[in-house]
Order: C-alpha cells, then structure tokens, then sequence
C-alpha cells in the first residue's frame, strides 16, 4: 500500500494540519450512507450497535495478550521471519537480518517518515481528536501512481527504535488521538508488536488500526488476530493482469486481498461507530476508482455483496490523480470522471450495500 499521509486530496475549505514539520490536508467532505439492513446476522464487536462502547469503557484487543506475554512471543517470531522474509506476498526470502534489504526495500531496521494526529482518515477514525497515525517508510506493492512515492518508494524516513515508536504511541494517545493507526505496516510487523508491547506495559489503551495496501498472507494476518482492532485495508484490484502492471508485479494482488478480507472479518466483524461516534473495532475496506474500469470496481463490489456482510463498511474513494510515474501509462494518466464514479456508486446501491462512505457525493 503506498502509505497515506495525502490520502485525502485537498478541497477548497479544507484545514491544513501542520505537525512534526510537515503539512497535511484535513478533508471533511463525503457523504455517509448507512441503510438498516435486517437481515445481516453476521456479529460485529459484542454486537455493540453502538450503544455500549466508548472511550471511558473501551479495552484494547491486544492488551490481554500484552499482559500474557503472548503478543512479545508472537514479535518475536515475526523477527526471525526475517532471516529469510515471506512476511509479504512476494517472498524474497532475503536475510533482512544480516542487513540484506528486502524487495520492500527494508532491512531489519525500523524507519518512520512522521507521526501525528490526521485529520484526513474516514470520519469515525478521526473524531475530534484525529486519527493517531504513524507513517511507516517503504512499501512492499509499490504503485506506479502513488501519491506519497517519496516515502513508500523513495525511503523518506529516519531510522527508530522499538522504544522510540512505543514513546510515539503514548505521545499520541496524549495528545488526545482516537486510536494508533499504522500506516503501510506489513514489512514492519514485527516491530510493530514489539513495540505495541512496550507501549500496552506504560499504559497504552487506544484500538489499533492496520492501515494496509490489501496485498497480505492469511498466515501472517493470523498473529494480529487478539492484536488489531480495525483492519483497513485497500481493495485495490480485481485483474491480475492490471495488477501487475500497475503495482511492479504483483499478479496475485486480487487473490490474496480476497483471502485477506475474509480473515480480516473473521477476526474484527462489522465495523460500526459507537455511542460517541468513533470506531473501536471492526473492518472498514477502501477501494480507490481508477480511470479506465481498471480497478474492476464493479467486480469488486459484488465480490464483497457476496461474501461479506451486505453492511460491510466501505470507502468508494473518488479522489484518484495521476502522480509519480502515472504519466508513463495513457490509460491512468488523468483523474476519473463524475460518470466513472457515479456507475460504482450506483452499482454498490444495486447490489444492496448498505454502509456506505462516498467522498465524491457533489457529483451524484
């Protein structure tokens, strides 16, 4: 996933968010869509429906593992995974722990581009205190037309310690943020937990939100299972063929982010706001529109009607543009049009997709 620190592009009357010496667009512009569905029997978080959780009575997934030692011993076996990596889809198999980089471009140190609270996330992650985001460097899918390509591909970042990256979650949770939402994780899990340990033992309690291209192993999504609250994750593509071009290769992308949604769900459930608004659990898809049809939205969507809950939180972003090396490629080489939209739009309605978050609602 190209990590998102620009993931919402900026619209006129917008807030600018300025943290840790970088600018950040804050949008507040989309349309929610949440039709009652009777007949979804699929639970979600103790089937909440949002009257009995909020931040005073919220307890964390990982911190009963925390507390049993298991979610160090599960770091801890993620690290010496990378001796030989196949923590990502495309298993090079390089020692990252001799020092040797991995296809992500990551050798066994951890590299953090910046932290902050984000204003940019969807609506229930943000609340009034924004989404406590940590923007992780490099990027195992590496889009031709990623927006924030510095980071994902070109290693904008400095080099961190576990105890430094447990200091920025508390330094979040501080500041009043809603939850630690880490951004492009995959090739850093497990720092991650490692870290998440360190954190959870000085007082952490916020959810977790696993900010992900799509692009993941069932066998690895299972060690964050007890760990992630919510799951956010890319459905990015739904042609092999479209998916290795545009995303250096990865052919398998559809197949493995199908497996991917299913175990997600299996673990989180529905995502549905709470009481006060915010998230606290749950699955929450995003699928970005390409020009073309060449995400295969349609396809995507009646994917999701079919397998998943028909309330199955999802984000038809509108907001692709043609950045880094998009230009090289005539068919991604211009923004979508309010046509191209407003068919995945009305499709979704179609299929009977009731929870629904449309950024691009001024154009229906």
């Amino acid at each position: 996933m190209n990590s998102r620190i620009n993931r919402r592009q900026f619209i006129v009357g917008g807030l600018v968010c300025f943290s840790c010496g970088l600018l950040y667009p804050v949008l507040n512009s989309r349309t929610f869509f949440n039709f009652k569905n009777k007949e979804s029997k699929t639970p979600s978080f103790a089937d909440f429906k949002g009257e009995k959780v909020s931040e005073n009575n919220f307890e964390p997934a990982y911190l009963k593992l925390q507390q049993n030692g298991e979610l160090k011993r599960r770091g801890q076996e993620l690290w010496e995974m990378m001796k030989e990596c196949q923590l990502c889809p495309r298993e090079c198999k390089k020692n990252r722990l001799d020092g040797v980089r991995g296809d992500c471009q990551s050798d066994y140190r951890l590299k953090i581009a910046s932290y902050h609270p984000h204003f940019g996330e969807e609506r229930p992650l943000v609340g009034r205190g924004g989404s406590g985001t940590i923007f992780l460097s490099n990027c195992s899918l590496k889009c031709v037309y990623c927006i924030n390509w510095e980071i994902s591909q070109g290693g904008s970042g400095k080099y961190r310690s576990l105890e430094e990256m447990a200091s920025m979650m508390l330094d979040l949770q501080r500041m009043g943020c809603h939850n630690i939402n880490f951004v492009t994780p995959t090739h850093y899990l497990p720092h991650i937990l490692l870290a998440l340990d360190i954190a959870a033992g000085k007082g952490l309690r916020l959810p977790v939100v696993y900010n992900t291209h799509g692009w993941e192993k069932v066998e690895i999504l299972k060690y964050l299972d007890g760990v992630v609250d919510i799951y956010l994750p890319d459905f990015k593509y739904w042609n092999p063929s479209v998916a290795s071009r545009f995303s250096s290769g990865a052919r398998t992308y559809p197949e493995y982010a199908r497996k991917a949604m299913l175990e997600m769900h299996r673990q989180v459930g529905v995502a549905r706001p709470a009481a006060d608004g915010i998230m606290y659990r749950g699955l929450m898809i995003r699928h970005l529109v390409l020009p073309n049809r060449l995400a295969g939205s349609r396809e995507i969507l009646s994917w999701i009607a079919e397998n998943l809950p028909k309330d199955t939180y999802i984000n038809i972003m509108s907001q692709y543009q043609p950045t880094y090396r998009a230009w090289e490629y005539p068919q991604i080489a211009r923004r979508i049009t309010r046509a191209e939209y407003r068919e995945v739009v009305e499709h979704a309605r179609r299929l009977g997709l009731t929870n629904l978050d449309i950024q691009g609602y001024w154009w229906l």
